[in-house]
């Protein structure tokens, strides 16, 4: 039977940060991780270089966060991004902030993050078992004891922190076992679905376009009562199934196809005005009235696009620039500024960058993550229903959740 005060099942990164912050309380602390290593989805943030955190204020992260904001406040005020960057820089890992404020590693190497972090758990004696939780069990309200796969029972244990991530990307080892063990205490799940996620379209078009990638283009999204739900800058993927990139994957976490339809709509010259982007067709047509539509159409849209632009405007590719009529050239100019693509839905959410849903927040005690069904039960990271937006937003989420986490399991194990 193994004996220990403080537990944390998952060794991601809201696991990793749990563990060194309750082991710096003074706590002893046994951290189970499935996986041979820790950390191993955060290998894959970043593409594989880790966005640490995003280097904004307060108000700034908030209206980053779609759903549930509040319910963050307080552990971001405790431990937010200047606190991240504080705790990287002073495990010698030297950071940089880019685009966006997104924080990455200078190294731009997800692997110094990760070593920096196993290293201070070593630093702080955090027992690591390649182990995993199968059950919890609370007598009267209370934790009473843990099952392990390989372990057995963990009895004696004053504080379990559930940090065992969502159901996106299970080959990292979110295989949504967190959700089953919550339930089984008696904790509601809001339902689960991939957030960050590229999006799908049947438009035969998005076949054609697959592997081009669009930067400085705006992707809006309306609903199928022409409500505009997403509007933004940025870059975006075309790709066998539909949409991927930056812009799709920001856009999937305000979208819920159980309720409405939605439809893409692409500007592909948003620093032009209607008025501005004819004034300049007509200059280009000037310059090229005796070419080929087809042609004539290379200097605006890449390559690829031309046969979707000649089918969308219903111009004949061969027709003569010189002949082609006022309201023809509307309908091009109405494609560049709102090319349109209806969406069936998102990819599943195993391959989502995060999962929304997850544990209600509305029963977890925000300055703490304890549980206010069972004490000595907390929660942090993708398992609580909490989601952002990218750019570093829910790494953050990670961090300051495992450490208001961590914090209160330690003082817990003081106190009793």
């Amino acid at each position: 039977m193994t004996r220990s005060r403080v537990v944390v099942a998952g060794g991601g990164a809201a696991g990793m940060m749990a563990a060194i912050t309750a082991a710096r309380q003074g706590a002893s602390v046994l951290l189970l991780e499935p996986n041979e290593k820790v950390g191993r989805k955060l290998y894959i943030t970043g593409k594989g270089r880790c966005n640490v955190t995003n280097h904004c204020s307060l108000a700034q992260f908030m209206d980053n966060i779609p759903r549930n904001g509040r319910f963050l406040y307080s552990a971001l005020s405790r431990f937010g991004p200047e606190e991240t960057i504080a705790f990287f820089e002073a495990l010698d890992v030297p950071l940089k902030t880019e685009r966006g404020r997104r924080v990455f590693p200078q190294s731009d190497r997800s692997s110094d993050i990760i070593d920096a972090l196993f290293l201070e758990l070593r630093r702080q004696r955090v027992e690591l078992c390649r182990d995993r939780v199968t059950g919890l069990w609370a007598v009267q309200g209370r934790l009473d004891r843990i099952e392990t796969e390989h372990s057995g029972q963990i009895k004696d244990c004053k504080a379990i922190i559930l940090a065992t991530g969502g159901a996106s990307y299970p080959r990292t080892g979110s295989t949504g076992d967190g959700y089953r063990l919550a339930r089984a205490v008696g904790h509601t799940i809001r339902p689960i679905r991939g957030s960050l996620v590229p999006l799908e379209s049947r438009d035969p078009c998005c076949t054609q376009l697959q592997g081009l990638s669009l930067r400085n283009v705006e992707l809006t999204v309306q609903d199928d009562a022409g409500k505009r739900v997403f509007c933004q800058q940025g870059e975006l993927l075309f790709t066998h199934f539909g949409m991927s990139g930056p812009l799709a994957l920001s856009a999937s976490a305000h979208l819920d196809f159980e309720k409405h339809r939605y439809v893409a709509h692409i500007d592909l010259k948003p620093a032009l005005d209607e008025q501005r982007l004819d004034a300049r067709l007509l200059r280009d047509f000037e310059e090229k009235m005796n070419q080929d539509y087809a042609n004539a159409l290379r200097g605006l849209i890449p390559q690829s696009m031309v046969p979707v632009f000649v089918e969308r405007t219903a111009i004949p590719a061969d027709t003569k620039v010189h002949h082609i009529r006022r309201e023809q050239r509307r309908r091009l100019l109405e494609c560049l500024k709102s090319l349109s693509f209806p969406l069936a839905g998102t990819r599943p959410v195993r391959e989502a960058v995060i999962t929304s849903g997850g544990v209600d927040v509305g029963e977890i005690n925000p300055k703490t993550m304890e549980s206010k069904k069972v004490p000595g039960l907390y929660f942090a990271g993708e398992l609580l229903d909490l989601d952002a937006y990218t750019g570093g937003f829910n790494l953050q989420i990670a961090w300051s959740t495992g450490y208001a986490a961590g914090l209160a399991a330690a003082d817990r194990t003081e106190n009793l």
